[in-house]
């Protein structure tokens, strides 16, 4: 059986999720271990690739004040704090590839995948909005280029 990194894309998801809700909510007993070690127990038959799921959940909580210090400029006319918690998830989640899975996971693919949960996981609108702020993430971070499509090269 191939390791399903979507599912595994969708427990890190659902994981940070959880742990971001709970979060805001003052939970105490806030535990990212104890949370991602019962929602990939749930799907332990289907995804072989675990240590994946573990370090983008880990890699993304490491790096959210980089993340969403990345992000807000990419969509000014959104506030962070204005997004759902389902798309901003998502949008670390596919900046977190962008920026520190490239050697692993092609751009391509970490826009992609984000859609996908966007699709299944955000609003109507969300695969459009993540669409277009991974991919002027992509051409601004990544290729170093600008967003400008009047700038010719």
């Amino acid at each position: 059986m191939a390791s399903n990194r979507h599912l595994g894309r969708i427990v890190a998801l659902q994981s940070l999720y959880e742990y971001e809700f709970r979060l805001s909510a003052g939970d105490v007993d806030l535990d990212i271990d104890e949370i991602l070690t019962r929602n990939l127990d749930r799907y332990r038959d289907e995804i072989e690739d675990t240590p994946f799921v573990k370090e983008l959940v880990t890699g993304v909580l490491e790096k959210i004040p980089e993340l969403d210090e990345a992000l807000q400029p990419i969509a000014p006319e959104w506030p962070l704090n204005q997004i759902s918690r389902v798309d901003h998830g998502i949008l670390r989640i596919g900046l977190y590839e962008l920026l520190h899975r490239g050697e692993k996971v092609p751009p391509k693919v970490a826009i992609n995948e984000a859609v996908e949960l966007a699709k299944a996981f955000g609003s109507d609108n969300s695969s459009k909005f993540v669409n277009g702020v991974l991919g002027t993430a992509f051409r601004t971070l990544i290729e170093g280029g600008t967003d400008d499509a009047d700038v010719k090269a």
